[in-house]
């Protein structure tokens, strides 16, 4: 095995800093829009668009809230959204450190938009810990989409059998299986050797 793909959300980061509960839990308290609003009239409409790099979003979110909560700004929401996204799993970061000493090329293999991405590898400082980040609005494709895998793969630069990938949802697992690559489910409470037992050795 040569590579590790490794999803972000609900693999790698796991809700607010502080608590671990939903990145929008405390929305309507901290900002006055409630969750439901935003989800309804933004993400329902916008976000598949903006995942695959059609749509920008602080532009397209503005444009949301100037019709549900005008008294929000874009870039507002987007920082207290990627700040409150942010709780880094260690431990995995630990292991994943070790495969990595190891040889193994590390990359982040994820559904965001642009923003985000570049959140998390500058700001969150995931460019220290992955080799780099191949995400679905750079592609223009997102899981579980075949053409997110054939792309990744064509970026890794291997076969796509010495490719190893963790997922927390099943049908991104499910195609990346049908890839070729060594695809495992991951489950919260789960480790990299748990899921992925060719990895033992270094845990």
């Amino acid at each position: 095995m040569k590579v590790l793909m490794v999803d972000v959300d609900g693999v790698l980061i796991h809700g607010r800093p502080a608590d671990g509960l939903p990145h929008f839990t405390y929305l309507e308290r901290d900002l006055g829009l409630r969750p439901d609003l935003l989800q309804q009239e933004f993400f329902q409409v916008h976000w598949g668009a903006i995942i695959i790099g059609r749509e920008a979003l602080e532009p397209t979110l503005a444009g949301v809230l100037a019709k549900i909560a005008p008294h929000l700004s874009a870039a507002a929401l987007i920082d207290y959204w990627f700040e409150n996204d942010s709780r880094l799993d260690r431990n995995l970061l630990a292991d994943l450190a070790a495969l990595r000493r190891s040889g193994i090329t590390l990359f982040l293999a994820t559904n965001q938009e642009h923003r985000r991405a570049h959140y998390l590898m500058e700001q969150l400082g995931l460019c220290a810990h992955f080799d780099d980040i191949i995400y679905s609005a750079a592609l223009g494709h997102s899981k579980p989409s075949p053409d997110f895998f054939r792309m990744a793969t064509e970026r890794a630069g291997v076969m796509a059998a010495e490719i190893a990938f963790i997922d927390d949802i099943a049908a991104n697992v499910e195609t990346a299986r049908q890839f070729g690559w060594n695809a495992a489910q991951w489950t919260a409470g789960t480790t990299l050797a748990g899921a992925l037992p060719m990895f033992a050795r270094w845990a």
